[in-house]
């Protein structure tokens, strides 16, 4: 695999989708939680001390949990009414997924939801991130809602209740109607009023129950991965759809915001932002801006538009409102200060300069984040290279392990925006562990090694003044791991996607410890 291969595939796989297989040489192991686990040994670049580990401890009240989304579970993708996603197309496209296999089943969760919920309280979790899928709601993404659809959801919620779990819906985790992209996609400034329509219609019928939302799942990756990576559907490559999908977006992030708000007087809405911590690739003044940059565009783009009204500094010069589709008094629109600040963590980036090299060919899109020695960086704009570093070991995701940055990213967003109440909303690690044919369990050291060393730098921040209230792993069970398909594993649950039959792994289980105890050596 090329460097460019390996690059595309990194980003993607840091974006929910794991698209790098094998590269890590750690070794599986039993041994127990409390012990250094083989494979992520104390001497490798980015460990935690045993130390640290122990030492940590959270909070009273904290709320454990996992989280989980609609088309990478819930199957039905044609029952009760919905309607066809843009996932179900690109999936239904010869090519496009590996294995040639769809989210047609995936963990046929839409059937089986009782029994995810119920393997989620054995293991003592108190808050369930979930998606709705907007297609089920309303089959073409306009008009009056599904009722099959609502009831669904309604029954899914009084079952997490039940379980004494808290319901957290992201209304939009990537599978946009169809028909919405036939009419031209999140480029379309439209859609801004189409979304604050439909989560509307989710607080007007959930808002009793459901106190927690968000209304998307990663924005900058819906925009960058979909209409200008050409890596997600629709897969087009245009800088400038990108921009437009993003200000779209963002609109959409604060028309919702006022929908939920007049809809359910209990709501609170906050996030669900990607983020990577971003490191200067020197020490220079040049590489510091330029992760300045990458901060600003990929970590808090979002963030700042609901927070202040306003883009933060993500370009070289002044931001491209022209070609954005920006308009006079749109910043009074984008201004929805959030409730409390989401956002996930899986690794970092190192980032370089590129504002004072000059673009061949015009200029043109080169197609991915990540560096591919085209003059100039990654785009016009901004003009700056994010590497995937591979100083610490990588896990079968291809996605470098450095527990670290998830203390510097909590600490970093605290500082900057006065201290939010934030909550975690998916962090984890793909490995490809199977079961033990001879005991039935699923051993997997790796993944119980890296929650360890990643939670212990969570608690160190918390420590340090973070108001972190929530902590979601990523995923509850194995699932349907978008252009992977089912190579790829992330859950605490293994799935048997032949008899969807579910088995608790070593991780669920220790990580079930960690919930009744806020302790990492359980």
């Amino acid at each position: 695999m090329d460097r460019r291969q390996f690059a595309v595939r990194s980003l993607a796989a840091a974006a929910g989708v794991s698209l790098l297989r094998g590269g890590n040489a750690a070794a599986q192991s039993d041994a127990p939680a409390s012990e250094p686990l083989p494979g992520l040994l104390a001497d490798r670049p980015g460990a935690v001390p045993e130390s640290v580990i122990r030492a940590a401890r959270f909070p009273e009240g904290f709320l454990w949990g996992t989280a989980t989304a609609s088309y990478q579970n819930e199957g039905a993708w044609n029952e009760d009414g919905k309607g066809e996603s843009i996932w179900d197309r690109f999936a239904h496209t010869p090519g496009k997924v590996r294995g040639g296999v769809t989210g047609d089943v995936a963990c046929d969760q839409y059937h089986r939801y009782a029994q995810d919920i119920a393997l989620a309280r054995q293991m003592n979790m108190k808050s369930q991130r979930f998606s709705i899928a907007w297609p089920r709601i309303q089959p073409t993404g306009m008009g009056a809602p599904n009722r099959k659809g609502i009831d669904h959801y309604s029954r899914f919620v009084d079952t997490l209740l039940e379980a004494g779990i808290r319901p957290w819906c992201t209304m939009y985790h990537w599978d946009l109607p169809q028909a919405l992209e036939d009419k031209g996609g999140w480029p379309n400034r439209e859609l801004a009023q189409y979304f604050a329509d439909y989560a509307g219609i989710l607080a007007k019928h959930l808002g009793d129950r459901i106190t927690v939302w968000a209304p998307f799942n990663m924005p900058w990756a819906i925009a960058f991965m979909g209409y200008a990576a050409g890596a997600f559907p629709p897969c087009r490559t245009s800088f400038t759809d990108f921009l437009k999908a993003a200000h779209t977006l963002a609109l959409a992030q604060a028309e919702a915001h006022r929908a939920v708000k007049a809809a359910s007087p209990r709501a609170t809405f906050g996030s669900a932002y990607e983020m990577a911590p971003a490191y200067p690739k020197t020490d220079s003044e040049d590489d510091r801006a330029a992760a300045a940059r990458y901060h600003a565009m990929n970590n808090v783009f979002f963030l700042e538009a609901a927070m202040k009204g306003r883009y933060p500094k993500a370009f070289v010069g002044e931001p491209p409102y022209e070609q954005m589709g920006f308009r006079a008094g749109d910043e009074k629109l984008l201004y929805a200060p959030l409730d409390w600040v989401g956002f996930h963590y899986y690794t970092r980036r190192i980032v370089s300069d590129a504002s004072k090299e000059h673009f061949e060919s015009g200029g043109k899109f080169s197609g991915t984040e990540i560096e591919n020695n085209s003059p100039g960086g990654r785009d016009p704009y901004t003009r700056f290279r994010a590497a995937m570093p591979t100083e610490g070991p990588l896990t079968d995701a291809g996605l470098e392990v450095w527990p670290r940055g998830i203390y510097d990213l909590v600490t970093q967003i605290s500082r900057e925006y006065d201290h939010p109440i934030i909550e975690i909303t998916e962090s984890g690690c793909g490995y490809l562990d199977e079961t033990d044919v001879e005991t039935g369990r699923v051993p997997d050291g790796r993944r119980i090694a890296w929650y360890r060393e990643t939670l212990a730098e969570l608690s160190r921040a918390i420590q340090d003044g973070a108001k972190v209230r929530a902590y979601h792993a990523w995923t509850l069970i194995d699932n349907f791991q978008w252009a992977e398909g089912y190579t790829e594993r992330y859950g605490l649950i293994y799935t048997d996607f032949r008899s969807q039959k579910r088995t608790v792994k070593d991780s669920g289980r220790w990580y079930a410890k960690v919930a009744a105890s806020g302790l990492l050596t359980v």
